[in-house]
């Protein structure tokens, strides 16, 4: 059924944009237009490969987006890359609304504990960040977004299992140049983007760029009348560039983000057994919550980029940067005025990182890269827990990581149509952890009972990773590819240990490894007027780092809440992954994709049996896809642009409990824009997304032991209307 209703989304979508071609866009192509290359597309240049290709070069499973693209299809943040990217599922985590969690082939990490890797990597500017906390970044004065597919050890300072998101900055400019947009939206958004930038003299370029984002709550307490999943972000990004020669540039940023918004509202999708007659709210994003509204996130980095061309053949990089991010949050698993289960949590989070980058091209044969990358980073905070306002306990410690690589990737043409290329990373990473977890006998927290864990511990994780991948230009406009490669993720510790009740719970967990193979096509047709681009995946997924919100029996007999942190055992996942971009005119433009996906356990053991049969990997749907068409109107000052989208994604089961209530059925989703360019500095656009107004979830809890099962949804219908002045 699942299939069935991919199937009839897709080919209904198809079918507008097919029919257009035959009745409209033969005739438009008829008509007076610009030249040839005007219907051409062009392809976008990445550094996926540490070197700028285009992406219909570069033999990786890569998908880029440009400023253009951001503003059509109303990117706001990474959370909106999930329906243009086949096979990434991403959001913000739970109660939050900039906590990330992002997974790429059914490998990821929905947990926001501290001193565990996220299974994707998100860099910015080339500066990994550790944390998911603000890690949802907001779109604003890009470059260019990147996605990259599979394991990226070989090519990258921080270790990245299942992918990559590379978010660039805009370019310093030699002139003087900016812009400044208001978008104002239904529930009461209200946003300013700016930017501005130029040289200074002969040597020094600067720019500053700025986002102020706000906007009303989708729900509200309605106990208190407060706003709840609202907005209320400022960010800044500030560099500075200095260019004395050709040979030689430096670049030093700065950025910081602010989120004061409140919390994220949950609906309760079941009555909880301890307050017998309560029934959930009909509102989605409603709440009744007892807690305090305070979801309060900021981060702040800086970084130094030096570049060094120290002849015509080598290139010297340096990226010194340093990072750090504080999180206050209330989170009332609950959502009702009673005391359940009522956690305030503190998280704090510093990294210093060093990268080295060598490079070489002679443009001959041979060319690559390769690099020395040192981390070290200090995660912490506490979490005070109050169950039933009877239970009082905390979770408080640190766990500092330490991690040096070396790695190196290169291509060999063995002839103008077929080259190898290979890549090695050694990895030695050491993790310290110091965890006191405690109870209290009130909710004061101030005079402790009893001890759960007090240990200090330290795990090393010593890897190599190896890449291979060979690659065919069958034509000029058909490149072919098969790669195999390994990823890796440490492991750790699980700082809500149990040592008393689970003494597993302190030791610590193993490390993550995949072992990925690849074949794909980039391919050209109609005198690129057509890309289409194809990938197929085999995925062999070992000692899986699962975080469960499961229990243990306790002294009374009674089952008490416990967050465990272990590994499930094997996997696999394979699937297949199409892009498509048609411009059959130059005024129309048709792009989306279409991925499928297939994940299943080989080994997952409980109590001593392999319970594999019964598992489900998540945030791994089977069928996803998008397509968006867009048509351009010229007018007699500038142009009219138009687009309609849909997105489709089957079902998804999004926390390892499994649960059926939690899980999302498959789903479509309406957008549509319309943008005009006046052809002087002022353009507007008017954006909506959800048009429907679809109810879905993408996450929840379920803690049977405290009777809580609750969801977390998606946005609701937007409609926003945007001027821009550019200068």
């Amino acid at each position: 059924m699942k299939r069935k209703h991919l199937s009839l989304a897709i080919h209904g979508a198809l079918g507008l944009a097919l029919g257009l071609s035959a009745n409209v866009i033969a005739q438009e192509r008829d008509a007076a237009e610009p030249g040839a290359d005007a219907a051409r597309l062009e392809a976008i240049s990445v550094t996926a490969r540490r070197r700028e290709e285009t992406i219909q070069d570069v033999p990786v499973a890569v998908t880029a987006f440009t400023p253009e693209a951001v503003d059509k299809l109303n990117i706001r943040d990474l959370g909106d890359l999930g329906a243009y990217v086949p096979n990434l599922t991403i959001y913000a985590a739970r109660g939050s609304n900039s906590t990330v969690t992002a997974y790429i082939r059914g490998i990821g990490q929905s947990d926001p504990l501290w001193g565990v890797d996220p299974g994707v990597g998100i860099y910015l500017d080339d500066v990994y960040i550790a944390r998911p906390q603000g890690a949802l970044l907001d779109v604003f004065d890009i470059g260019r977004i990147e996605v990259l597919r599979g394991p990226q050890g070989t090519l990258y300072g921080k270790n990245t299992i299942g992918g990559a998101i590379k978010y660039v900055s805009r370019e310093l400019p030699t002139e003087l140049e900016g812009y400044g947009q208001l978008t104002l939206g239904n529930y009461s958004q209200r946003d300013f983007k700016g930017a501005l930038g130029g040289a200074l003299n002969e040597t020094v370029r600067a720019r500053v760029a700025v986002a102020s984002l706000n906007r009303d709550g989708f729900g509200e307490n309605i106990r208190t009348g407060e706003d709840v999943s609202d907005k209320n972000i400022d960010a800044v990004r500030f560099s500075i560039g200095f260019y004395p020669n050709d040979d030689f540039n430096l670049k030093l940023a700065f950025d910081g983000m602010d989120d004061r918004s409140g919390v994220r509202g949950a609906k309760m999708l079941a009555p909880n057994p301890f307050v017998p007659g309560v029934q959930p709210l009909d509102h989605r994003y409603n709440v009744r919550n007892g807690m305090p509204n305070v979801n309060n996130t900021s981060m702040r980095g800086a970084s130094a980029t030096a570049t060094w061309r120290v002849n015509d053949d080598w290139t010297f990089k340096s990226i010194s940067a340093w990072r750090e991010s504080d999180t206050e949050t209330n989170i009332d698993f609950d959502t009702l005025p009673n005391i359940i289960a009522d956690v305030k949590a503190f998280y704090d989070d510093e990294q210093l990182s060093q990268e080295f980058q060598l490079s070489y091209d002679a443009a001959g044969r041979v060319r690559g890269v390769m690099g020395v990358y040192w981390f070290d980073g200090k995660a912490g905070g506490r979490v005070l827990n109050n169950f039933f306002n009877l239970l009082f306990g905390d979770t408080r410690g640190h766990v500092d990581t330490e991690s040096i690589a070396v790695y190196a990737d290169g291509t060999f043409d063995f002839s103008d149509s077929v080259s190898l290329s290979a890549g090695l990373r050694w990895t030695s990473e050491e993790k310290a952890a110091t965890v006191l977890n405690r109870g209290y006998s009130d909710a004061t927290y101030t005079v402790p009972i009893s001890v759960a864990a007090d240990f200090r511990d330290s795990v090393k994780f010593t890897n190599f990773s190896p890449r291979i991948s060979l690659d065919y230009r069958a034509s000029e406009d058909i490149l072919l590819y098969a790669l195999a490669s390994r990823g890796f993720k440490s492991g750790g510790f699980n700082i809500r240990a149990n040592a008393v009740a689970v003494p597993r719970s302190a030791r610590p967990f193993d490390d993550e490894k995949v072992d990925s193979f690849e074949v794909g096509s980039k391919m050209a047709f109609l005198d690129e007027r057509m890309f289409l681009n194809l990938a197929y995946f085999y995925n062999k997924y070992r000692d899986i780092q699962l975080s469960v919100f499961s229990s243990f029996i306790g002294p009374d007999g009674t089952p008490q809440f416990f967050g465990d942190f272990t590994n499930a055992g094997k996997g696999t996942a394979q699937g297949v992954e199409v892009e498509y971009q048609w411009k059959p005119s130059a005024r129309w433009f048709v792009s989306g994709n279409l991925a499928w996906l297939d994940t299943k356990y080989d080994e997952f053991i409980s109590g001593g049996v392999n319970i594999a049969k019964d598992q489900k990997f998540t945030n791994a749907p089977e069928w996803s896809g998008a397509i968006n068409v867009e048509h351009i109107q010229p007018l007699a000052r500038g142009e009219l642009s138009w687009r309609i989208g849909m997105s489709y994604q089957s079902e998804v089961i999004p926390t390892t409990d499994l649960s059926t209530a939690i899980a999302q059925p498959g789903y479509s989703l309406l957008n549509a824009g319309v943008i005009w360019k006046t052809g002087g500095p002022w353009s507007f656009s008017l954006q909506g997304t959800n048009l429907t107004d679809k109810e879905y979830r993408t996450t929840g809890y379920n803690i049977p032991a405290l009777g809580i099962l609750t969801g977390f949804y998606g946005p609701p219908r937007q409609i926003s209307l945007s001027a821009r002045y550019d200068f």
